[in-house]
């Protein structure tokens, strides 16, 4: 590995940037409400990655993207970038089922093993080029001009921004997830104050966190948050939930955060107010509405940007920061060059992505303009 100075994703993506809330970081282009008519969703609904409805959304805010260039032709082709292949793959491929265009997509990541690569086709028929290396990426690149899949100003490049472009999945990723672990940690023992036990609400997300518990917590990161701060409070017992959940009788957080609001009386007045606002924005849709905790998550991810020294040695910089990735940068900026639009997705929330007015009047920044250590291979 190698360390190649200091960045951020601004430097190829721009402000054609969009996080959960599809609002774009890009003034210019229109925001979820204001295409809400156009792509068929009902008020308040806001469209995870892996719906039809983001599709739309998407497809609507890269023809928009092209126009703002003054490119004279519309986009006519997609290159995508991930690292999931549930994820990220289903979001590409109902991006060219939408868009009616051909793609190809490069899902990676990094892992001990010898070097490998596999074409997968989807059912669409767009390949995936699964790599265990990022490094692949320019052999994908040589992939595609070999397959008649040309890059340049009628091509679409999305590049996933979440352990992808930034915190790289199976080499950087684990401090992306440090820095959400240790905003919840802050954010409920902020709430239970000196009733925190920090053995205690470790037990809990760990185990919570695990794939056995995603029907239960939805895979939300607000709601396991919500979950460890009311087992925080001794208001339900770890074990007790978790039998429920075992047996069947608590199948999702809906059940639970009901089950509390019918026990509202046995926790304090500072918790029965926080509880009320989770509540009442979980019962409006809306998918974040743990919102201090979000808050919390900003201001940790940010840390971890940029902290260290110059000369700090690259395996030191893999395990302390959250790095750009210098395979997706070198091949984000080198499509750049030869004409095709480039567009940025993050499934993290907003308010954990950007600062608040206050936070960006001191000079805090959205974390695509936060700068960084670029670390990849040296080859």
């Amino acid at each position: 590995m190698k360390s190649f100075g200091r960045t951020s994703i601004h430097e190829f993506l721009g402000d054609g940037v969009v996080y959960r809330n599809l609002v774009p970081a890009d003034p210019r282009l229109p925001a979820l409400e204001a295409l809400r008519g156009e792509v068929d969703l009902p008020p308040s609904q806001i469209p995870r990655k892996s719906e039809a409805g983001y599709a739309r959304v998407i497809v609507h805010l890269l023809q928009a993207a092209q126009r703002l260039r003054s490119v004279p032709i519309p986009v006519r082709r997609l290159l995508f970038v991930g690292d999931t292949l549930l994820l990220d793959g289903t979001a590409f491929a109902n991006i060219c089922l939408v868009g009616g265009w051909p793609g190809l997509a490069f899902i990676g990541s990094e892992n001990a093993s010898p070097a490998s690569f596999d074409i997968r086709p989807n059912e669409e028929g767009q390949n995936l080029y699964l790599a265990n290396r990022w490094a692949a990426l320019a052999d994908f690149d040589l992939y595609a001009a070999a397959h008649g899949f040309p890059v340049d100003e009628a091509t679409a490049v999305i590049v996933d921004i979440d352990k992808t472009a930034l915190g790289a999945r199976g080499r950087n990723g684990h401090v992306i997830d440090a820095s959400r672990v240790q905003a919840v940690y802050h954010t409920v023992a902020g709430l239970l104050a000196a009733a925190f036990d920090p053995q205690a609400f470790r037990s809990a997300y760990d185990l919570l966190n695990q794939p056995e518990f995603h029907p239960f917590t939805a895979d939300n990161q607000d709601y396991l948050a919500y979950i460890c701060l009311i087992l925080g409070s001794g208001l339900f017992r770890l074990e007790a939930v978790v039998e429920d959940v075992r047996a069947g009788r608590l199948e999702s957080f809906a059940q639970f955060i009901t089950r509390v609001d019918l026990r509202l009386g046995d926790l304090s007045p500072e918790l029965r107010e926080i509880h009320a606002d989770i509540f009442a924005r979980f019962r409006k849709g809306d998918p974040t509405p743990f919102k201090s905790f979000r808050h919390n998550e900003y201001l940790t991810t940010i840390q971890y940007f940029g902290g260290m020294a110059d000369e700090t040695p690259p395996e030191v910089l893999l395990d302390t920061e959250i790095l750009v990735t210098q395979e997706v940068r070198t091949a984000a900026l080198d499509w750049q060059s030869r004409g095709a639009l480039l567009f940025g997705l993050s499934d993290k929330p907003d308010e954990a992505a950007t600062p608040t007015p206050e936070l960006a009047t001191q000079g805090y920044l959205p974390i695509h303009r936060a700068e960084t250590h670029a670390v990849g291979a040296d080859r």
